[in-house]
């Protein structure tokens, strides 16, 4: 039986990850390890929790000992990493703990696995795969024209963008050095299902529906490049399956946008499924705007903040066939209906844990 072990498979690349195999390949085991954390939540994977195969283990990918018993417990053919924290916000407040879950649980997560390659017999080997979901966030900011490429230099800009950069050298590193068999991807900005409150998409909508603020950081003419998330986890099974150890894929959605653009777009499909003369958060307010974009304020920008992501995906669309199938606008659509939908989910992974308040402001 070939059995991946998914690392943050709570989390929302890796919940969705978990629904997109489950779905595709349902012949592969699934060992899913998340220490779920604020941002990892069973409820994004609850309809898997019975599943025989689906496994689940609360842990931590820094445990060396649980990491290489679950490897040697289920013959495991692939690691597939996203384990990670990943808010920009969340790094300018306390960039300690994205050194230690990034950096060092990456760093540890590598070399007991390598440990467990070492050991395996000639055939396993080279079935055997490390793939390691990185960011565009590490080659720093674009000015108004350019992409980036898998040769583009790291230049990170954030705690956070610099703690995935060491991640992804320390990985390049164990092929190098050791022949390791990895793989790293280096994405840019998903959307979708199960995404945090925290995160952009997701704190829009839901304060649009209940008549909050929508604050948008400095002249919200930063510009990033918008991935659908089951693009990339698509994009994430192909690499797994058909791309060549020790390189290195950017996978991309093609969309730019503007935070602004994508605030406003998100106001505009919220009045279509939600009119604002039946918004009952509206009316219990007594708020008098005219459309949903009126609630839109600009406040002091992020520190730091990289002025545009834009990336070139000729690479995984020229070698392994990959590009994406959603456009902007249709993944935006499905995702503001999601989270209509399904605000109990968004009331659950967030009560008492996020506020929605403003994060990584400098003191």
């Amino acid at each position: 039986m070939e059995t991946w072990l998914v690392t943050g498979g709570a989390g929302f690349i890796g919940a969705n990850f978990v629904h997109y195999m489950r779905s595709n390949f349902p012949h592969v085991r699934v060992i899913n390890l998340d220490k779920l954390t604020y941002a990892g939540h069973l409820e994004s994977i609850q309809k898997f929790l019975d599943d025989p195969m689906h496994i689940f283990v609360k842990g931590d990918i820094g445990n060396m000992e649980l990491v290489s018993y679950l490897l040697r417990t289920f013959e495991v053919t692939k690691i597939i990493n996203f384990a990670a924290e990943s808010h920009v916000d969340r790094s300018i407040e306390g960039p300690a703990l994205f050194v230690q879950t990034n950096v060092v649980g990456t760093f540890n997560l590598l070399e007991t696995s390598r440990q467990y390659w070492n050991a395996l017999p000639d055939d396993m080997k080279k079935q055997f795969l490390f793939l390691h979901v990185s960011t565009d966030e590490v080659y720093g900011s674009l000015g108004q024209t350019g992409y980036f490429t898998e040769t583009t230099k790291y230049a990170p800009n954030s705690p956070y963008s610099a703690s995935k950069a060491a991640s992804d050298h320390f990985v390049r590193s164990y092929y190098k050095t050791y022949g390791f068999p990895t793989i790293i991807t280096n994405c840019s900005n998903n959307y979708g299902p199960y995404q945090y409150p925290e995160k952009l998409i997701p704190l829009m909508i839901l304060n649009a529906i209940e008549g909050l603020e929508l604050p948008v950081y400095g002249d919200g003419l930063n510009v990033r490049d918008w991935l659908y998330v089951q693009d990339h986890c698509e994009a994430l099974c192909v690499v797994a399956q058909n791309g060549k150890v020790g390189e290195q894929y950017n996978i991309g959605g093609e969309s730019e946008k503007t935070n602004l653009e994508v605030v406003e777009m998100i106001c505009s499909l919220i009045e279509e499924v939600v009119p604002l003369t039946n918004n009952e958060f509206i009316k219990r307010k007594g708020l008098s705007i005219k459309k949903y974009s009126d609630l839109i304020r600009f406040v002091p920008d992020r520190p730091g903040h990289d002025k545009r992501y834009a990336m070139d995906i000729s690479k995984i669309r020229n070698e392994l066939g990959w590009s994406p199938k959603e456009t902007f606008e249709s993944g935006l659509r499905k995702t503001v209906n999601w989270y209509i939908e399904n605000m109990d989910w968004c009331n659950k992974v967030t009560e008492g844990l996020y506020d929605r308040r403003r994060l990584g402001l400098l003191s």
